[in-house]
C-alpha cells in the first residue's frame, strides 16, 4: 500500500478472521493509529536516509460491521489519513484516504464435540474518497486504485476458547495516474500519466482466546506485491514499487462490564522484514459500541460456531 505499509485494522470481525457478528447486530467505532519508522528497505537493502528522517503516519478511521444473517456479514470503513517527514523537503500530506467494503460469508461450519471448523469467503471493494496524489511516497496517502479483493479463511476453535485461523487473500489493482506526463521505472520510460499497478497477495495466521468478554490473538503477516521494481539506489520510491513486508503483532480487545455494549481494542503491529519498505512499528486504540437489533442469547456479540 505504501512505504509506512500496515497491516489490515484490528478491529471486530474483519475480513481476515473467523469472527461473525450475530444477526441483525451492529458493531461500530473509531479507530486511531499511529505508524512511525526511521529505517527502511530499498530493495533488499535495509538503511536510513537523512533526507527522510521518520516517518509518521496517523490514521483516525471510522468502522461498521453488520450482522445481515447468521451466516453473512459486511463491513465498511472510512480513513482519514495524515502523513509526514522529519527531514528533507517532502511536505506533510493529509485527508480522507480509500472507503472500504467488505462481504464476509460462512460456507462451511463443523462441530467435532464443542469444538468447531468453519470455513469463511470474503470479497472486498476500495476506493479513493479524495484527489490525492500517489506520485511522493513515503508521505503519499496511498495508490490511489480502485481495488477489487477476494479471501479464504479457515478457523478451527476449541471448548476451552482456543482457536486457530489461517487467511489468504488476492487483490486485484486498477491502474493509477500521475500529476506529470511521463515517469521512469524499474529501468524504463514511459510517456504517459498513467501507472500500471501490480497486484498484490498475502497470507496471515492467527492464534488466539476467545471467551466470553475477552479476546486475545498473536499474528503472524506476509504481503507481496506481485510484480514492480526496487526502489533506485538513493532515490525516491514509485507507486508501483514491489512492496513486501513480513510482519508480527498482537491484539487485545474486552469488552467492559459498564458502560454496557462497549469494547476496546488495541493492537501492535512490527515489520520484522521487507522490500521496498519501512520498517514500522504500528500501534492502534479505540472505543466499538455494539448495537442489538433483536434479542441475543449469547453471552457476546462474536460468534465463530
Amino acid at each position: 500500500m505504501m512505504l509506512a505499509i500496515c497491516a489490515l485494522p484490528a478491529l471486530a470481525q474483519i475480513p481476515t478472521d473467523g469472527l461473525l457478528m450475530p444477526e441483525k447486530t451492529l458493531c461500530t467505532g473509531f479507530m486511531y493509529q499511529h505508524d512511525s519508522w526511521k529505517e527502511y528497505w530499498e530493495g533488499s537493502l535495509k538503511r536510513d536516509n537523512g533526507n527522510v528522517g521518520k516517518f509518521t503516519g496517523q490514521t483516525v478511521m471510522w468502522y461498521g460491521v453488520y450482522g445481515v444473517t447468521p451466516k453473512l456479514n459486511v463491513m465498511a470503513s472510512l480513513p482519514f489519513v495524515a502523513n509526514k517527514l522529519s527531514a528533507g523537503t517532502l511536505m506533510p500530506m493529509s485527508g480522507l484516504q480509500d472507503a472500504m467494503l467488505s462481504a464476509k460469508y460462512k460456507v462451511l461450519g463443523i462441530k467435532e464435540g464443542k469444538n468447531t471448523f468453519s470455513t469463511f469467503v470474503v470479497g472486498t471493494f476500495s476506493t479513493p474518497l479524495s484527489d490525492y496524489t500517489p506520485d511522493f511516497y513515503p508521505v503519499s496517502l496511498g495508490t490511489h486504485t480502485t481495488n477489487v479483493g477476494g479471501r479464504l479463511t479457515l478457523n478451527y476453535s476449541t471448548e476451552l476458547g482456543i482457536y486457530v485461523n489461517a487467511s489468504g487473500g488476492y487483490t486485484w489493482r486498477s491502474n493509477t495516474k500521475l500529476d506529470r506526463p511521463a515517469y521512469y521505472t524499474d529501468g524504463h520510460y514511459y510517456s504517459t500519466d498513467e501507472v500500471r499497478m501490480p497486484n498484490a497477495a498475502d497470507y496471515r495466521i492467527d492464534i488466539g482466546y476467545h471467551k466470553g468478554a475477552l479476546q486475545v490473538v498473536a499474528s503472524y503477516m506476509q504481503m507481496n506485491t506481485l510484480g514492480g521494481g526496487d526502489i533506485r539506489r538513493q532515490d525516491m520510491p514509485f507507486v508501483s514499487n514491489k512492496m513486501n513486508a513480513q510482519q508480527v503483532g498482537g491484539l487485545v480487545m474486552y469488552y467492559l462490564p459498564w458502560p454496557k455494549n462497549f469494547a476496546v481494542r488495541a493492537m501492535v503491529n512490527q515489520t520484522v522484514a521487507g522490500r521496498n519498505v519501512g520498517q514500522t512499528t504500528s500501534v492502534m486504540g479505540g472505543l466499538l459500541y455494539t448495537i442489538y437489533f433483536k434479542k441475543q442469547t449469547t453471552e457476546t456479540p462474536t460468534d465463530n460456531q
